[in-house]
């Protein structure tokens, strides 16, 4: 007789902020049994969003749930638990003038006559009405340097604010200044942090093939591999049309990306029949993939169905679809493409942007040798045996 260990599917344990506090997360795959179990235990919720089963997050709760399936399933656990979290301070309701307001308003289009895009148009709107509110009722020509380091202090510190964030904010008030001169910054004197140099998450290329698999939905599918096959940003994705997509000649237009650039891109000859198949099951009009009524589908959507393709795949990784990005790009250089080629694939202005991808590519270091294997190699040369001596155990 078979345990029952070996019919329940895996539970990953994983730490998440829901609803503003830290919940314990169960995810697994779909098991009545197993959904019995875990509404028999007090305090567990399901989550549509979350796509799993959650209560708060607890030593003891940790302990109850594991006692209470012990010997029945077997549990992952995802890294998430050991680190610590500190939850987001919840933003307060701006209270701007509105003399303020309207001085907002014209920045925005001042903003959008110089042609910036809608996303950097909006990024930067959110940070000036920001610094206003944190500036309450002082007079715009009265603002100085010292109050842009105070924002920064008190707000963005507090709300642990990333450090390309703290850069835009920089950003955004030296335009402020150049749109509103009487105001006593001076844009000179405004330092932006150096960048973080944060490696990329990149799966190997037996995970893009097993998260492809795991992908049951044809749609879905489709989307991941055109993703990772063309190497898109998931902006580029969403506003693909379909006439930009050249079957006979193996091209893919991506228009208008970032930068306003446009440029070509392969297309993948083992991703046609998925291809042809999704366009003939689907028949989408306009874009290469779309929503409800013919619209543009939404970023929000394939990071959900991406984070369940994941699970299913077994990827503990954390996973976004600009890892499917990155990791075209390492596997680009892995496969020896010149670096020059793969800038030009990805539409990035600077070579300097591609070279991160020389840091986690595996092509050269794989030929490095540890100082510990040359050592134990050493070892054998010198006692002329053909046996690599143990590290575990006596020589």
């Amino acid at each position: 007789m078979k345990n029952l260990s070996e019919t329940l599917p895996t539970i990953l344990l994983k730490k998440v902020v829901h609803r503003g506090q830290l919940q314990l997360l169960l995810v697994f795959k779909y098991h009545p049994l197993l959904i019995t179990s875990i509404k028999n235990i007090k305090g567990y919720t399901w989550s549509k969003t979350l796509r799993g089963w959650y209560t708060e997050f607890s030593a003891e709760n940790l302990t109850i749930l594991k006692d209470t399936l012990k010997n029945k399933v077997t549990f992952t656990i995802d890294a998430s638990i050991y680190k610590p979290i500190t939850l987001k301070i919840p933003r307060e309701k701006r209270v701007i003038t509105d003399a303020n307001k309207n001085i907002i308003r014209l920045y925005t289009k001042y903003l959008q006559g110089k042609r910036y895009s809608e996303s950097t148009v909006k990024t930067y709107f959110t940070f000036i009405a920001d610094f206003f509110h944190y500036i309450k009722d002082k007079p715009i020509v009265e603002l100085n340097n010292r109050d842009v380091e105070l924002f920064i202090e008190d707000v963005f510190v507090p709300r642990k604010m990333s450090i390309s964030s703290q850069r835009q904010l920089i950003s955004a008030i030296k335009l402020f200044k150049a749109f509103y001169p009487e105001c006593q910054i001076e844009e000179v004197k405004l330092t932006r942090p150096k960048k973080s140099k944060i490696l990329p998450t990149v799966l190997s290329k037996e995970q893009i093939i097993d998260l492809l698999r795991c992908t049951k939905n044809l749609k879905h599918r489709a989307i991941l591999a055109m993703i990772y096959s063309a190497g898109l940003r998931i902006s580029e994705l969403l506003n693909l049309e379909l006439h930009h997509i050249d079957i006979d000649r193996r091209q893919i237009i991506v228009k208008n990306s970032k930068g306003r650039r446009d440029r070509i891109v392969i297309l993948a000859e083992s991703f046609i029949p998925l291809l042809l198949n999704y366009i003939n099951s689907y028949n989408p009009k306009k874009y290469f993939v779309e929503g409800v009524d013919d619209e543009k589908y939404s970023a929000e959507s394939i990071r959900s169905f991406l984070r369940k393709s994941c699970i299913n795949a077994n990827i503990t990784k954390r996973v976004t679809p600009h890892t499917l990005r990155h990791s075209y790009a390492t596997h680009l250089l892995e496969n020896g493409i010149d670096l020059r080629y793969i800038q030009e694939l990805l539409g990035h202005a600077k070579p300097e942007t591609t070279m991160i991808y020389t840091h986690v590519s595996k092509k050269d270091l794989l030929k490095i040798e540890s100082p510990l294997d040359l050592a134990l190699k050493g070892m054998v040369d010198q006692n002329k045996t053909t046996d690599l001596p143990r590290l575990s155990g006596n020589y």
